[in-house]
């Protein structure tokens, strides 16, 4: 017998969330960073992101998930002082690599999971940027509480659009591999309302593909998980990108035109 729910607000959108990220299989980001390094400055991503950003000169952000610093970076340019906050040494080793090459010396760091964000650590910052970083949080109440506590005046975060790893899902539905099921951002915005916190939403146009050097290079490009895989379905993956990408023989890069990132900013003002 279905529950009959009058109020929508009453619907349990935290529960729902925590539901889907259940089987979640964390993902080994040391291991991961050096590809994330690499990769980084072949998106858009970054130029839509950095566009979207409400900053002044004097302002301290709280980056968080920041992983090898490619938003940390180009935004600690712009303000006072960057906090990065990441789980992974490693990625924070790629970070501080990247601020010494750029010349930039106002970005401080934290190793620690973001699960463990408290206000009381942290202290008053005026703005949090969570870059594709909240997606697979399973506490998600709590930790938008605390972000919310720290910024004073914005808080940006993207998460996965509808559409996003679009050649992934498809490749599960052929090949009846699982991997990742993600809650859809409906979710999270529903979190929010409940949260009391009145959110706005924007879709990022993101207009480049992806393009790869070699089928090895799609496949290892971080959106497939090679790390759960065995040597069967690796394989299988192998012959699906072969079939799937088209050889442009004068970039000499792989591609599909349906390989594109699709992100959701959800942003809101204190």
């Amino acid at each position: 017998m279905k529950q009959c729910i009058k109020n929508p607000n009453d619907v349990d959108w935290t529960g729902f969330w925590a539901e889907k990220l259940a089987n979640k299989i964390d993902k080994d980001w040391d291991k991961a960073a050096p590809g994330f390094f690499k990769r980084t400055h072949k998106e858009d991503y970054n130029d839509a992101l950095l566009s979207k950003l409400i900053l002044d000169e004097n302002d301290t952000v709280l980056d968080v998930g920041c992983g090898e610093g490619s938003v940390t970076i180009p935004i600690a340019k712009r303000v006072k002082k960057v906090i990065g906050l990441d789980s992974s040494p490693k990625m924070l080793e790629y970070l501080e690599k990247r601020a010494k090459d750029n010349n930039v010396d106002n970005i401080e760091t934290i190793l620690k999971p973001i699960e463990e964000i408290k206000y009381e650590e942290i202290g008053d910052m005026d703005v949090v940027v969570c870059s594709r970083s909240l997606n697979g949080i399973i506490p998600i109440e709590e930790v938008l509480s605390e972000l919310n506590k720290i910024a004073n005046k914005y808080v940006f975060i993207t998460i996965f659009g509808p559409e996003n790893k679009k050649i992934e899902k498809d490749f599960d539905r052929e090949l009846g591999i699982k991997t990742e099921n993600f809650p859809d951002y409906n979710y999270f915005f529903n979190i929010l309302f409940n949260m009391g916190i009145y959110a706005n939403i924007d879709r990022f146009d993101l207009n480049n593909y992806r393009e790869y050097d070699s089928i090895e290079e799609a496949m290892d490009n971080g959106k497939f998980r090679l790390d759960i895989y065995n040597d069967e379905e690796k394989e299988l993956l192998r012959e699906y990108l072969e079939r799937i990408l088209t050889y442009d023989s004068e970039t000499k890069k792989y591609y599909n035109v349906k390989d594109k990132a699709d992100w959701i900013m959800v942003w809101w003002k204190k």
